[in-house]
Protein backbone atom coordinates (compact mmCIF):
# COMPACT_ATOMS: atom_id res chain seq x y z
CA UNK A 1 0.00 0.00 0.00
CA UNK A 2 2.85 2.37 0.83
CA UNK A 3 4.49 1.64 -2.52
CA UNK A 4 1.23 2.36 -4.33
CA UNK A 5 0.84 5.71 -2.57
CA UNK A 6 4.45 6.60 -3.39
CA UNK A 7 4.00 5.64 -7.04
CA UNK A 8 0.80 7.65 -7.44
CA UNK A 9 2.43 10.60 -5.67
CA UNK A 10 5.35 10.59 -8.10
CA UNK A 11 3.04 10.35 -11.14
CA UNK A 12 0.85 13.18 -9.85
CA UNK A 13 3.82 15.40 -8.96
CA UNK A 14 5.34 14.97 -12.41
CA UNK A 15 2.08 15.90 -14.14
CA UNK A 16 1.70 18.97 -11.91
CA UNK A 17 5.19 20.13 -12.89
CA UNK A 18 4.15 19.85 -16.53
CA UNK A 19 1.00 21.86 -15.79
CA UNK A 20 3.07 24.56 -14.06
CA UNK A 21 5.19 24.94 -17.19
CA UNK A 22 2.00 25.30 -19.22
CA UNK A 23 0.73 28.03 -16.92
CA UNK A 24 3.98 29.97 -17.30
CA UNK A 25 3.67 29.68 -21.08
CA UNK A 26 0.08 30.92 -20.86
CA UNK A 27 1.28 34.16 -19.28
CA UNK A 28 3.59 34.95 -22.21
CA UNK A 29 1.34 33.71 -25.05
CA UNK A 30 -0.53 36.25 -27.16
CA UNK A 31 -4.18 35.51 -27.85
CA UNK A 32 -3.58 35.38 -31.60
CA UNK A 33 -3.98 32.23 -33.69
CA UNK A 34 -0.40 32.33 -34.95
CA UNK A 35 1.05 32.62 -31.45
CA UNK A 36 -1.37 30.20 -29.76
CA UNK A 37 -1.15 27.48 -32.41
CA UNK A 38 2.39 28.09 -33.79
CA UNK A 39 4.26 30.11 -31.10
CA UNK A 40 4.81 32.85 -33.71
CA UNK A 41 7.02 30.52 -35.80
CA UNK A 42 9.97 31.15 -33.47
CA UNK A 43 11.36 27.73 -32.47
CA UNK A 44 15.09 27.04 -32.37
CA UNK A 45 16.81 23.73 -33.10
CA UNK A 46 16.61 22.17 -29.62
CA UNK A 47 12.97 23.06 -29.00
CA UNK A 48 11.82 22.05 -32.49
CA UNK A 49 13.72 18.77 -32.31
CA UNK A 50 12.44 17.79 -28.89
CA UNK A 51 8.87 19.03 -29.32
CA UNK A 52 8.60 16.83 -32.42
CA UNK A 53 10.33 14.00 -30.58
CA UNK A 54 8.12 14.19 -27.49
CA UNK A 55 4.98 14.67 -29.59
CA UNK A 56 5.69 11.25 -31.11
CA UNK A 57 6.62 9.62 -27.77
CA UNK A 58 3.21 8.10 -27.39
CA UNK A 59 1.78 4.92 -25.91
CA UNK A 60 2.53 3.38 -29.32
CA UNK A 61 6.25 3.93 -28.66
CA UNK A 62 6.64 3.43 -24.93
CA UNK A 63 4.25 0.56 -24.38
CA UNK A 64 3.14 -0.75 -27.77
CA UNK A 65 6.73 -1.08 -29.06
CA UNK A 66 8.12 -3.04 -26.09
CA UNK A 67 4.93 -5.16 -26.09
CA UNK A 68 5.46 -6.11 -29.74
CA UNK A 69 9.16 -6.84 -29.15
CA UNK A 70 8.10 -9.00 -26.17
CA UNK A 71 5.69 -11.02 -28.34
CA UNK A 72 7.50 -11.13 -31.69
CA UNK A 73 11.16 -10.25 -31.17
CA UNK A 74 13.44 -7.21 -31.26
CA UNK A 75 13.31 -6.60 -35.04
CA UNK A 76 10.72 -3.94 -34.28
CA UNK A 77 13.83 -1.76 -33.79
CA UNK A 78 14.45 -2.10 -37.52
CA UNK A 79 10.92 -1.00 -38.35
CA UNK A 80 10.63 1.95 -35.97
CA UNK A 81 14.20 2.87 -35.16
CA UNK A 82 16.21 2.67 -38.33
CA UNK A 83 13.76 2.66 -41.23
CA UNK A 84 11.27 5.17 -39.85
CA UNK A 85 13.99 7.38 -38.49
CA UNK A 86 15.43 7.68 -41.99
CA UNK A 87 12.20 7.71 -44.02
CA UNK A 88 10.53 10.35 -41.87
CA UNK A 89 13.67 12.50 -41.90
CA UNK A 90 13.60 12.46 -45.70
CA UNK A 91 9.89 13.33 -45.78
CA UNK A 92 10.52 16.05 -43.18
CA UNK A 93 12.83 17.71 -45.68
CA UNK A 94 10.97 16.96 -48.94
CA UNK A 95 7.48 17.90 -47.70
CA UNK A 96 8.19 19.79 -44.48
CA UNK A 97 10.74 22.27 -45.79
CA UNK A 98 8.60 23.28 -48.76
CA UNK A 99 5.61 23.54 -46.45
CA UNK A 100 7.61 25.78 -44.09
CA UNK A 101 8.49 28.10 -46.97
CA UNK A 102 4.86 28.29 -48.11
CA UNK A 103 3.55 28.79 -44.58
CA UNK A 104 6.06 31.51 -43.76
CA UNK A 105 5.24 33.41 -46.95
CA UNK A 106 1.47 33.24 -46.50
CA UNK A 107 0.91 32.95 -42.74
CA UNK A 108 -0.74 29.52 -42.89
CA UNK A 109 -1.59 27.77 -39.63
CA UNK A 110 -3.00 24.48 -40.94
CA UNK A 111 -2.49 22.12 -43.86
CA UNK A 112 -6.07 22.75 -44.95
CA UNK A 113 -5.45 26.50 -45.26
CA UNK A 114 -2.43 25.87 -47.45
CA UNK A 115 -4.28 23.51 -49.79
CA UNK A 116 -7.53 25.49 -49.77
CA UNK A 117 -5.83 28.66 -51.01
CA UNK A 118 -3.78 26.86 -53.67
CA UNK A 119 -6.83 25.15 -55.19
CA UNK A 120 -9.41 27.82 -54.40
CA UNK A 121 -11.61 25.33 -52.58
CA UNK A 122 -13.28 25.49 -49.20
CA UNK A 123 -14.60 21.97 -49.74
CA UNK A 124 -11.08 20.54 -50.15
CA UNK A 125 -10.05 22.34 -46.99
CA UNK A 126 -12.97 20.82 -45.08
CA UNK A 127 -12.30 17.37 -46.56
CA UNK A 128 -8.64 17.31 -45.49
CA UNK A 129 -9.50 18.58 -42.01
CA UNK A 130 -12.35 16.09 -41.64
CA UNK A 131 -10.13 13.15 -42.60
CA UNK A 132 -7.45 14.32 -40.16
CA UNK A 133 -9.94 14.67 -37.30
CA UNK A 134 -11.42 11.24 -38.08
CA UNK A 135 -8.04 9.50 -37.70
CA UNK A 136 -7.04 11.69 -34.77
CA UNK A 137 -9.66 10.12 -32.49
CA UNK A 138 -8.19 6.57 -32.45
CA UNK A 139 -4.71 7.93 -31.86
CA UNK A 140 -5.88 10.00 -28.87
CA UNK A 141 -7.70 6.87 -27.68
CA UNK A 142 -4.41 4.99 -27.88
CA UNK A 143 -2.82 7.40 -25.38
CA UNK A 144 -5.69 6.99 -22.94
CA UNK A 145 -5.62 3.22 -23.27
CA UNK A 146 -1.86 3.23 -22.68
CA UNK A 147 -2.20 5.45 -19.61
CA UNK A 148 -4.94 3.30 -18.10
CA UNK A 149 -3.06 0.03 -18.51
CA UNK A 150 0.23 1.59 -17.33
CA UNK A 151 -1.22 2.85 -14.05
CA UNK A 152 -2.99 -0.46 -13.44
CA UNK A 153 0.24 -2.41 -14.01
CA UNK A 154 2.34 0.00 -11.94
CA UNK A 155 0.00 -0.24 -8.94
CA UNK A 156 -0.66 -3.98 -9.33
CA UNK A 157 -4.34 -3.34 -9.96
CA UNK A 158 -4.92 -0.96 -7.03
CA UNK A 159 -5.94 1.77 -9.50
CA UNK A 160 -8.47 0.50 -12.07
CA UNK A 161 -8.01 0.97 -15.80
CA UNK A 162 -10.85 3.47 -16.18
CA UNK A 163 -9.41 5.73 -13.47
CA UNK A 164 -5.98 5.91 -15.11
CA UNK A 165 -7.44 6.59 -18.56
CA UNK A 166 -9.98 9.08 -17.19
CA UNK A 167 -7.40 10.93 -15.11
CA UNK A 168 -5.08 11.56 -18.05
CA UNK A 169 -8.08 12.66 -20.14
CA UNK A 170 -9.13 15.32 -17.64
CA UNK A 171 -5.57 16.48 -17.20
CA UNK A 172 -4.89 16.95 -20.90
CA UNK A 173 -8.17 18.85 -21.41
CA UNK A 174 -7.10 21.30 -18.71
CA UNK A 175 -3.56 21.55 -20.06
CA UNK A 176 -4.55 22.29 -23.66
CA UNK A 177 -6.97 24.97 -22.49
CA UNK A 178 -4.18 27.02 -20.92
CA UNK A 179 -0.88 26.27 -22.62
CA UNK A 180 -0.99 26.68 -26.41
CA UNK A 181 1.88 25.63 -28.68
CA UNK A 182 4.55 27.42 -26.64
CA UNK A 183 3.64 25.60 -23.43
CA UNK A 184 3.34 22.30 -25.26
CA UNK A 185 6.79 22.78 -26.82
CA UNK A 186 8.44 23.77 -23.52
CA UNK A 187 7.08 20.73 -21.70
CA UNK A 188 7.86 18.54 -24.72
CA UNK A 189 11.50 19.58 -24.50
CA UNK A 190 11.61 18.87 -20.77
CA UNK A 191 9.87 15.52 -21.18
CA UNK A 192 11.90 14.44 -24.20
CA UNK A 193 15.23 14.99 -22.44
CA UNK A 194 13.93 13.41 -19.24
CA UNK A 195 12.51 10.33 -20.93
CA UNK A 196 15.60 9.71 -23.03
CA UNK A 197 17.67 9.75 -19.85
CA UNK A 198 15.22 7.58 -17.89
CA UNK A 199 15.03 4.90 -20.57
CA UNK A 200 18.81 4.55 -20.60
CA UNK A 201 18.98 4.46 -16.78
CA UNK A 202 16.25 1.78 -16.78
CA UNK A 203 18.16 -0.11 -19.47
CA UNK A 204 21.35 -0.06 -17.39
CA UNK A 205 19.54 -0.87 -14.14
CA UNK A 206 17.76 -3.95 -15.49
CA UNK A 207 20.91 -5.25 -17.20
CA UNK A 208 22.92 -4.77 -14.02
CA UNK A 209 20.31 -6.77 -12.12
CA UNK A 210 20.32 -9.72 -14.56
CA UNK A 211 24.06 -9.87 -15.23
CA UNK A 212 24.50 -7.77 -18.36
CA UNK A 213 23.39 -7.91 -22.00
CA UNK A 214 25.03 -11.29 -22.66
CA UNK A 215 23.15 -12.89 -19.80
CA UNK A 216 19.85 -11.31 -20.85
CA UNK A 217 20.32 -12.40 -24.47
CA UNK A 218 21.36 -15.88 -23.36
CA UNK A 219 18.14 -16.32 -21.38
CA UNK A 220 16.17 -15.06 -24.38
CA UNK A 221 17.92 -17.65 -26.58
CA UNK A 222 16.88 -20.40 -24.16
CA UNK A 223 13.19 -19.46 -24.04
CA UNK A 224 12.61 -17.94 -27.51
CA UNK A 225 15.51 -18.78 -29.87
CA UNK A 226 13.44 -17.68 -32.87
CA UNK A 227 13.71 -14.08 -31.58
CA UNK A 228 17.40 -14.09 -32.48
CA UNK A 229 16.84 -15.15 -36.11
CA UNK A 230 16.46 -12.39 -38.67
CA UNK A 231 13.25 -12.26 -40.71
CA UNK A 232 11.25 -14.90 -38.88
CA UNK A 233 7.66 -15.02 -37.71
CA UNK A 234 5.85 -11.71 -37.97
CA UNK A 235 8.78 -9.92 -39.58
CA UNK A 236 8.40 -10.77 -43.25
CA UNK A 237 10.01 -8.30 -45.69
CA UNK A 238 6.56 -7.08 -46.74
CA UNK A 239 5.55 -6.48 -43.11
CA UNK A 240 8.74 -4.53 -42.36
CA UNK A 241 8.48 -2.39 -45.50
CA UNK A 242 4.72 -1.83 -45.21
CA UNK A 243 4.83 -0.87 -41.56
CA UNK A 244 7.86 1.39 -41.87
CA UNK A 245 6.47 3.23 -44.91
CA UNK A 246 2.97 3.51 -43.45
CA UNK A 247 4.20 4.90 -40.13
CA UNK A 248 6.68 7.35 -41.66
CA UNK A 249 4.18 8.71 -44.19
CA UNK A 250 1.47 8.80 -41.51
CA UNK A 251 3.65 10.71 -39.06
CA UNK A 252 4.30 13.32 -41.76
CA UNK A 253 0.56 14.02 -42.00
CA UNK A 254 -0.23 13.88 -38.28
CA UNK A 255 -1.83 17.28 -37.50
CA UNK A 256 0.42 17.81 -34.47
CA UNK A 257 3.56 16.93 -36.47
CA UNK A 258 2.54 18.59 -39.72
CA UNK A 259 1.90 21.90 -37.93
CA UNK A 260 5.45 21.75 -36.59
CA UNK A 261 6.62 22.12 -40.18
CA UNK A 262 5.39 25.72 -39.88
CA UNK A 263 7.15 26.71 -36.63
CA UNK A 264 10.93 26.72 -37.31
CA UNK A 265 12.56 30.09 -36.71
CA UNK A 266 14.90 29.81 -39.73
CA UNK A 267 16.08 27.64 -42.59
CA UNK A 268 19.14 26.61 -40.58
CA UNK A 269 16.98 25.45 -37.66
CA UNK A 270 14.82 23.38 -39.98
CA UNK A 271 17.74 21.62 -41.67
CA UNK A 272 19.63 20.91 -38.44
CA UNK A 273 16.53 19.39 -36.89
CA UNK A 274 15.68 16.86 -39.58
CA UNK A 275 19.38 15.85 -39.79
CA UNK A 276 19.49 15.09 -36.05
CA UNK A 277 16.18 13.23 -36.05
CA UNK A 278 17.38 9.68 -36.95
CA UNK A 279 20.04 9.80 -34.22
CA UNK A 280 17.52 10.75 -31.55
CA UNK A 281 15.09 8.05 -32.68
CA UNK A 282 17.66 5.27 -32.48
CA UNK A 283 18.85 6.46 -29.04
CA UNK A 284 15.33 5.97 -27.67
CA UNK A 285 14.02 2.93 -29.51
CA UNK A 286 17.01 0.59 -29.09
CA UNK A 287 16.92 0.45 -25.26
CA UNK A 288 13.10 0.57 -25.01
CA UNK A 289 12.47 -2.26 -27.46
CA UNK A 290 15.36 -4.42 -26.27
CA UNK A 291 13.94 -4.25 -22.74
CA UNK A 292 10.67 -5.57 -24.15
CA UNK A 293 12.39 -8.44 -25.98
CA UNK A 294 14.58 -9.37 -23.02
CA UNK A 295 11.52 -9.43 -20.75
CA UNK A 296 10.38 -12.55 -22.64
CA UNK A 297 13.55 -14.40 -21.67
CA UNK A 298 13.46 -13.06 -18.10
CA UNK A 299 10.12 -14.75 -17.46
CA UNK A 300 7.97 -11.62 -17.19
CA UNK A 301 4.36 -12.75 -17.62
CA UNK A 302 2.33 -10.12 -19.50
CA UNK A 303 -1.25 -11.04 -20.28
CA UNK A 304 -3.11 -9.84 -23.36
CA UNK A 305 -3.71 -6.10 -22.97
CA UNK A 306 -1.01 -5.64 -20.32
CA UNK A 307 2.08 -3.47 -20.84
CA UNK A 308 5.30 -5.38 -20.28
CA UNK A 309 7.57 -2.40 -19.50
CA UNK A 310 5.97 -1.47 -16.12
CA UNK A 311 5.93 -5.16 -15.15
CA UNK A 312 9.64 -5.49 -15.96
CA UNK A 313 10.52 -2.34 -14.01
CA UNK A 314 8.48 -3.49 -11.01
CA UNK A 315 10.46 -6.73 -11.02
CA UNK A 316 13.99 -5.34 -11.31
CA UNK A 317 13.94 -1.72 -10.07
CA UNK A 318 12.72 0.00 -6.90
CA UNK A 319 9.08 1.14 -6.77
CA UNK A 320 10.03 4.82 -6.86
CA UNK A 321 12.13 4.41 -10.01
CA UNK A 322 9.50 2.38 -11.84
CA UNK A 323 6.97 5.07 -10.96
CA UNK A 324 9.30 7.78 -12.21
CA UNK A 325 9.75 6.08 -15.59
CA UNK A 326 6.02 5.44 -15.97
CA UNK A 327 5.27 9.02 -14.88
CA UNK A 328 7.58 10.29 -17.57
CA UNK A 329 6.01 7.94 -20.11
CA UNK A 330 2.54 9.17 -19.15
CA UNK A 331 3.72 12.75 -19.45
CA UNK A 332 5.09 11.89 -22.90
CA UNK A 333 1.70 10.42 -23.78
CA UNK A 334 0.15 13.63 -22.53
CA UNK A 335 2.54 15.54 -24.80
CA UNK A 336 1.23 13.56 -27.74
CA UNK A 337 -2.37 13.97 -26.66
CA UNK A 338 -2.24 17.68 -25.87
CA UNK A 339 -0.50 18.36 -29.18
CA UNK A 340 -3.17 16.34 -30.97
CA UNK A 341 -5.98 18.18 -29.23
CA UNK A 342 -4.38 21.57 -29.90
CA UNK A 343 -3.90 20.77 -33.58
CA UNK A 344 -7.33 19.17 -33.81
CA UNK A 345 -8.82 22.34 -32.35
CA UNK A 346 -7.13 24.47 -35.02
CA UNK A 347 -8.33 22.15 -37.80
CA UNK A 348 -11.87 22.14 -36.41
CA UNK A 349 -12.19 25.90 -35.99
CA UNK A 350 -10.20 27.23 -38.95
CA UNK A 351 -10.81 24.57 -41.58
CA UNK A 352 -14.32 23.37 -40.74
CA UNK A 353 -16.24 25.83 -38.56
CA UNK A 354 -15.06 28.98 -40.37
CA UNK A 355 -15.90 27.46 -43.74
CA UNK A 356 -19.43 26.25 -42.99
CA UNK A 357 -20.75 28.80 -40.47
CA UNK A 358 -21.84 32.39 -41.08
CA UNK A 359 -21.09 35.36 -38.84
CA UNK A 360 -18.16 33.77 -37.05
CA UNK A 361 -16.67 35.93 -34.30
CA UNK A 362 -13.35 35.35 -32.53
CA UNK A 363 -15.18 34.68 -29.29
CA UNK A 364 -17.48 32.11 -30.88
CA UNK A 365 -14.57 30.49 -32.68
CA UNK A 366 -12.65 30.19 -29.39
CA UNK A 367 -15.65 28.53 -27.74
CA UNK A 368 -16.02 26.08 -30.62
CA UNK A 369 -12.32 25.23 -30.37
CA UNK A 370 -12.55 24.59 -26.63
CA UNK A 371 -15.69 22.53 -27.07
CA UNK A 372 -13.96 20.56 -29.80
CA UNK A 373 -11.05 19.73 -27.50
CA UNK A 374 -13.45 18.43 -24.85
CA UNK A 375 -15.52 16.48 -27.40
CA UNK A 376 -12.54 14.76 -29.04
CA UNK A 377 -11.04 13.87 -25.65
CA UNK A 378 -14.30 12.49 -24.25
CA UNK A 379 -15.28 10.53 -27.36
CA UNK A 380 -11.85 8.91 -27.50
CA UNK A 381 -12.00 8.18 -23.75
CA UNK A 382 -15.33 6.38 -24.08
CA UNK A 383 -13.94 4.33 -26.98
CA UNK A 384 -10.81 3.52 -24.97
CA UNK A 385 -12.94 1.87 -22.28
CA UNK A 386 -13.79 -0.89 -24.77
CA UNK A 387 -10.11 -1.51 -25.62
CA UNK A 388 -10.99 -2.60 -29.17
CA UNK A 389 -7.44 -3.66 -30.13
CA UNK A 390 -3.83 -3.62 -28.99
CA UNK A 391 -1.87 -0.37 -28.86
CA UNK A 392 0.14 -1.33 -31.95
CA UNK A 393 -2.97 -2.32 -33.93
CA UNK A 394 -4.75 0.95 -33.09
CA UNK A 395 -1.68 3.04 -33.82
CA UNK A 396 -0.89 1.23 -37.07
CA UNK A 397 -4.46 1.76 -38.31
CA UNK A 398 -4.36 5.49 -37.55
CA UNK A 399 -0.91 5.84 -39.12
CA UNK A 400 -2.22 4.24 -42.31
CA UNK A 401 -5.17 6.63 -42.48
CA UNK A 402 -2.98 9.72 -42.20
CA UNK A 403 -0.43 8.22 -44.63
CA UNK A 404 -2.95 8.38 -47.49
CA UNK A 405 -2.66 12.19 -47.48
CA UNK A 406 1.12 12.37 -47.90
CA UNK A 407 1.66 11.86 -51.63
CA UNK A 408 -1.27 14.01 -52.84
CA UNK A 409 0.15 16.82 -50.67
CA UNK A 410 3.68 16.25 -52.01
CA UNK A 411 2.41 16.29 -55.60
CA UNK A 412 0.53 19.55 -54.94
CA UNK A 413 3.63 21.16 -53.43
CA UNK A 414 5.94 20.34 -56.34
CA UNK A 415 3.84 19.92 -59.51
CA UNK A 416 2.06 22.96 -60.84
CA UNK A 417 -0.03 20.70 -63.08
CA UNK A 418 -1.94 19.37 -60.06
CA UNK A 419 -5.65 20.26 -60.29
CA UNK A 420 -8.42 20.51 -57.73
CA UNK A 421 -10.16 17.51 -59.31
CA UNK A 422 -6.94 15.52 -59.11
CA UNK A 423 -6.61 16.36 -55.41
CA UNK A 424 -10.19 15.26 -54.73
CA UNK A 425 -9.55 12.00 -56.56
CA UNK A 426 -6.25 11.29 -54.81
CA UNK A 427 -7.39 12.20 -51.30
CA UNK A 428 -10.91 10.76 -51.38
CA UNK A 429 -10.04 7.72 -53.51
CA UNK A 430 -7.18 6.50 -51.33
CA UNK A 431 -9.18 7.11 -48.14
CA UNK A 432 -12.17 5.15 -49.49
CA UNK A 433 -9.92 2.24 -50.47
CA UNK A 434 -8.14 2.22 -47.10
CA UNK A 435 -11.33 2.47 -45.02
CA UNK A 436 -12.99 -0.36 -46.94
CA UNK A 437 -9.85 -2.44 -46.38
CA UNK A 438 -9.35 -1.95 -42.64
CA UNK A 439 -12.54 -0.81 -40.92
CA UNK A 440 -14.89 -3.50 -39.50
CA UNK A 441 -17.72 -3.07 -42.01
CA UNK A 442 -18.39 -6.81 -41.80
CA UNK A 443 -20.30 -6.15 -38.58
CA UNK A 444 -22.93 -4.33 -40.68
CA UNK A 445 -24.01 -7.42 -42.62
CA UNK A 446 -27.12 -7.82 -40.48
CA UNK A 447 -28.26 -4.22 -41.12
CA UNK A 448 -30.35 -4.27 -44.32
CA UNK A 449 -29.57 -0.73 -45.43
CA UNK A 450 -25.83 -1.15 -44.87
CA UNK A 451 -25.33 -4.78 -45.87
CA UNK A 452 -24.28 -3.74 -49.37
CA UNK A 453 -21.43 -1.70 -47.88
CA UNK A 454 -20.32 -4.71 -45.86
CA UNK A 455 -20.38 -6.83 -49.03
CA UNK A 456 -18.21 -4.32 -50.91
CA UNK A 457 -15.75 -4.14 -48.01
CA UNK A 458 -15.51 -7.92 -48.03
CA UNK A 459 -14.04 -7.79 -51.54
CA UNK A 460 -10.85 -6.11 -50.27
CA UNK A 461 -8.17 -8.51 -48.98
CA UNK A 462 -6.30 -7.98 -45.72
CA UNK A 463 -2.94 -7.99 -47.55
CA UNK A 464 -1.54 -7.94 -51.07
CA UNK A 465 1.09 -10.38 -52.39
CA UNK A 466 3.19 -9.34 -55.37
CA UNK A 467 2.73 -12.03 -58.07
CA UNK A 468 6.40 -11.81 -59.09
CA UNK A 469 7.71 -11.93 -55.48
CA UNK A 470 5.41 -14.07 -53.31
CA UNK A 471 8.23 -14.82 -50.90
CA UNK A 472 8.15 -11.27 -49.54
CA UNK A 473 4.81 -11.87 -47.84
CA UNK A 474 1.70 -9.71 -47.96
CA UNK A 475 1.84 -5.91 -48.15
CA UNK A 476 -0.59 -3.92 -46.02
CA UNK A 477 -3.53 -2.03 -47.60
CA UNK A 478 -2.06 1.25 -46.34
CA UNK A 479 0.88 0.99 -48.75
CA UNK A 480 -1.37 0.02 -51.64
CA UNK A 481 -3.57 3.02 -50.79
CA UNK A 482 -0.55 5.36 -50.78
CA UNK A 483 0.36 4.23 -54.31
CA UNK A 484 -3.27 4.52 -55.39
CA UNK A 485 -3.52 8.07 -54.02
CA UNK A 486 -0.43 9.10 -55.96
CA UNK A 487 -1.69 7.52 -59.20
CA UNK A 488 -5.13 9.11 -58.89
CA UNK A 489 -3.75 12.57 -58.08
CA UNK A 490 -1.35 12.55 -61.03
CA UNK A 491 -3.61 10.71 -63.47
CA UNK A 492 -6.77 12.74 -62.90
CA UNK A 493 -4.81 16.01 -62.83
CA UNK A 494 -3.27 15.12 -66.18
CA UNK A 495 -6.68 14.82 -67.86
CA UNK A 496 -8.51 17.70 -66.12
CA UNK A 497 -8.15 21.45 -66.39
CA UNK A 498 -7.53 23.83 -63.51
CA UNK A 499 -10.43 26.03 -62.41
CA UNK A 500 -10.37 29.81 -62.50
CA UNK A 501 -9.86 30.03 -58.71
CA UNK A 502 -6.81 27.74 -58.69
CA UNK A 503 -3.34 29.29 -58.42
CA UNK A 504 -0.77 26.98 -60.01
CA UNK A 505 2.12 29.30 -59.08
CA UNK A 506 1.22 29.65 -55.37
CA UNK A 507 4.08 27.43 -54.19
CA UNK A 508 6.76 28.69 -56.58
CA UNK A 509 9.49 31.30 -56.27
CA UNK A 510 9.86 30.91 -52.50
CA UNK A 511 13.17 31.24 -50.67
CA UNK A 512 14.38 31.58 -47.09
CA UNK A 513 16.99 33.77 -45.42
Amino acid sequence: MADTALQLGIVTAYLLVALAVGLVAYRVTDRTAEDYFLASRSFGTVVLLFTTFATLLSAFTFFGGPNLAYNAGPEWILVMGLMDGVIFAVLWYVIGYKQWLVGKANGYVTLGEMLGDRFGSRSLRVLVAGISLFWLVPYVMLQQQGAGTAVTALTNGAVPYWAGAGGITLFMILYVAVSGMRGVAWTDTLQGVFMLGMVWVAFAWVLAAVGGPSAATGRLAETSPEFLAFGGGLYSPAFIISTAVSIAFGVTMFPQVNQRFFVAGSKTVFKRTFALWPVLVVLLFVPAFMLGAWAQGLGIAAEQGENVLPLLLNEYTPAWFAALVVAGAMAAMMSSSDSMLLSGSSYLTRDVYRQVAAGVTERREALVGQAGVVAIALVSFVLSLFRPATLVEIGDTAFGGFAQLALPVAVALYWRGTTRTGMYAGVAGSQAFYCLSVLPFGALESVPVLSALATVAGLFPASYVLPFAPGLGGFQPSVVGIVLGFALTVGVSAVTAAGAAEDATAYEGLSAD
